[in-house]
């Protein structure tokens, strides 16, 4: 690992978060372009993300299955609105085991229509209603601009597909998972989202509505953290999805669709780093605790070591990881840990030993005001309220923040001065006419339109008419 210090986020907030993916080993680059190999510090912290909301899903009655990486490019011309979406991003196959096909395939970059086949084989009656199934996967997206775990041409996400007997089944299983959705957010991930409702122009290709948790970034961008779509009945149409109700009539399923991707490990990178690297909130984190034993030679070693064995195993209920490195200084080891966002650092030297104590260093306050003095005593317990204060600590520091750069612009002038480093919380007559002309000179699109309303009324931040909504501006990745 490099000792050069990283770019400034003040600086060059881009660079410093491909320079932190690549140091804190995160990530790298694959030899196919557009493409990233997630390394096994990454991928312990998105199997924790999985574990999170695993969890919650299948506490709300859903089950994992999966379905086939390959998708017969005929069924994504089924469904016009959804073909038309996708199809500057499809990589197709043409030719399998030295054979033209005589079909393309569609390597996966969603699984409605796949799904929508199946569900219209399984779903016969009422009885088979709800349909609640979730699958993790990745998928393949040919995007031109990439950016490590924001948006490659592979990801890994889980996709949720339901279907119901009615639209008012289907609208509240949307946004139950909306919900479920921002509970993750800022209860594990310390990310204070904004839940709200796409507009017409950027929700999900065949969809009625499309619901969306938006974050915003350490430089201000906005950043869209996971959608929730209600499908109408477009795919149940175009995949014959029905079934017969309980007065024996033909009915067509309403259907959703609903995922979260390895794009949330960027979303906490860019909302919690700091100038030293990651800062991973304590429920996430792949390490919670590091423990750094403090020896010069031998004999010091010989009355550590026997503490910091005992102290681990106090702490076996935590992800713990014991430094014990000889051919780096302690100095090395702190900042190494700092880089790679661990949440808490224990040192134990000689001194720690006598007293019967550890020393704690908060990874969120640098320098002495983030160190305490813990008696051996009771440790795990003093361990579990720490990392709790800096969960809480991380998810109030970003809610300022959010909260300090998100400002009520009630004319054009002051909306286009807003959104060069902030959002623009505004009115919006809905047209499409108004959302275009900003966008276009602003290069601020609407992240959403909030659930909750200030109610009331006012005018249209572009045109001035008369408007019932507000909603966030604001650039975005």
């Amino acid at each position: 690992m490099s000792e050069e210090k990283l770019p400034k986020r003040s600086e060059n907030f881009s660079e410093w978060y491909n320079q932190v993916i690549l140091r804190a080993e995160m990530a790298d680059y694959s030899p196919v372009r557009g493409c990233m190999v997630v390394r096994p510090y990454g991928w312990a912290l998105w199997e924790n993300i999985q574990k999170a909301l695993d969890t919650r899903f299948k506490a709300t009655g859903h089950v994992n299955a999966a379905f086939p990486l390959f998708i017969p490019m005929s069924f994504l011309e089924k469904e016009k609105e959804h073909v038309e979406g996708f199809s500057p991003e499809l990589a197709v196959v043409t030719h399998g085991g030295g054979q033209q096909l005589e079909e393309p395939l569609v390597v996966r970059p969603t699984s409605e229509t796949i799904i929508g086949h199946m569900y219209a084989k399984w779903i016969k009656s009422y009885r088979d209603l709800p349909v609640l199934i979730n699958q993790w996967a990745n998928v393949v997206r040919w995007e031109m601009r990439t950016r490590l775990f924001l948006r490659t041409l592979e990801f890994y996400w889980q996709e949720g597909h339901t279907a119901h007997a009615t639209h008012e089944e289907a609208e509240e299983e949307t946004l139950k998972i909306l919900d479920l959705y921002t509970d993750f957010a800022v209860n594990d991930a310390a990310i204070p989202v904004l839940p709200g409702q796409k507009t017409d122009k950027e929700k999900f290709a065949g969809a009625l509505r499309s619901y969306t948790i938006e974050a915003m970034m350490g430089d201000t961008r906005a950043l869209q953290s996971g959608t929730s779509h209600n499908l109408g009945q477009n795919f149940a149409k175009a995949f014959d999805i029905r079934y017969l109700d309980q007065t024996n009539q033909l009915q067509y399923c309403w259907t959703t669709s609903w995922g979260v991707s390895t794009r949330l490990i960027g979303a906490i990178i860019m909302t919690h780093g700091d100038d030293q690297g990651l800062l991973l909130p304590p429920k996430l984190a792949p390490i919670q605790v590091v423990i750094v034993p403090i020896y010069r030679n031998d004999e010091q070693r010989a009355l550590v070591m026997p503490v910091v064995e005992k102290l681990r195993q106090q702490l076996s209920a935590f992800r713990v990881e014991l430094d014990d490195r000889t051919e780096v200084t302690p100095g090395f080891k702190f900042n190494d840990w700092e880089l790679r966002g661990v949440p808490l650092r224990l040192e134990v030297g000689t001194k720690d030993v006598e007293k019967g104590s550890v020393m704690a260093a908060r990874r969120d306050i640098p320098g002495k005001e983030g160190k305490t003095i813990l008696p051996m005593e009771n440790i795990a317990e003093s361990v579990s309220d720490l990392l709790n204060t800096i969960q809480k600590a991380l998810l109030e520091r970003a809610r300022n923040f959010r909260d300090a750069n998100i400002h009520n612009s009630n004319d054009y002038s002051g909306l286009q001065e807003v959104v060069q480093n902030g959002w623009a919380f505004s009115w919006w007559c809905g047209s499409r006419e108004c959302e275009d002309k900003i966008q276009e000179e602003t290069k601020a699109t609407i992240r959403c339109v909030p659930i909750e309303q200030p109610g009331g009324e006012g005018n249209c931040v572009c045109c001035g008419k008369p408007a019932k909504k507000k909603a966030y501006f604001a650039k975005a990745y």
